[in-house]
């Protein structure tokens, strides 16, 4: 079955930010700050009443990169990952969480993460590949924040144990749980005027 991706010039990833687009964005960006600030609740109690979780915690940091890889997935344009992922990350910061303002960088680079893996194929393809690409870049950029910034103390095979859960966590999670999310968006019409959800449309149609 022929797809028609590339025919309509409002889903290349050239063509220019539509209304619709912006307002997806803001929209995926604003309910997943709410979700990361109740997350970090979660985060919290789980790192208190588990310490020997170790390293391991790293598997709890993929829930925090989803924002990206379904703005990627969904609105196709340049940026848009990284837009919904720094907003998600204002929204939670202003929710409050233990991290204060230090959430805005790491919203920044998890977006930059996700952005890379898009580019990588020219923003035309969104396989669960792709996101669970999408969701270890995500997981990598940040942990370049991470190594240094709070693991200071912990040895090597520790901080590289660690890096291995969040990338693993950023690609189950994130990557193939944001493709999931936005299959599940597409079936239900409710994104029909988002490339993602047209291209079910046409699917459907087809």
């Amino acid at each position: 079955m022929t797809t028609h991706t590339t025919t309509h010039p409002s889903t290349s990833p050239t063509a220019s930010w539509r209304t619709i687009d912006l307002m997806a964005t803001a929209v995926i960006g604003v309910v997943f700050g709410v979700a990361y600030w109740g997350w970090s609740s979660g985060y919290t109690a789980i790192d208190a009443a588990a310490p020997a979780l170790g390293a391991a915690k790293g598997l709890l940091g993929g829930p925090w990169l989803i924002a990206g890889v379904v703005a990627g997935l969904v609105v196709r344009r340049p940026g848009a990952a990284v837009t919904a992922e720094t907003l998600a990350a204002a929204v939670s910061g202003i929710l409050g969480t233990q991290w204060g303002a230090a959430v805005l960088l790491s919203g920044l680079l998890q977006g930059l993460g996700v952005e890379l893996a898009l580019a990588f194929f020219l923003f035309r393809s969104y396989r669960v590949w792709v996101a669970a690409l999408g969701g270890v870049l995500a997981a990598s950029f940040e942990m370049l924040y991470e190594w240094d910034g709070f693991w200071m103390t912990m040895s090597t095979s520790w901080k590289l144990t660690y890096f291995g859960c969040f990338a693993l966590s950023g690609a189950v999670v994130a990557g193939v749980g944001g493709w999931l999310l936005t299959r599940a968006l597409a079936a239900s019409g409710a994104i029909d005027a988002l490339p993602a959800g047209r291209e079910a449309a046409e699917g459907r149609a087809g």
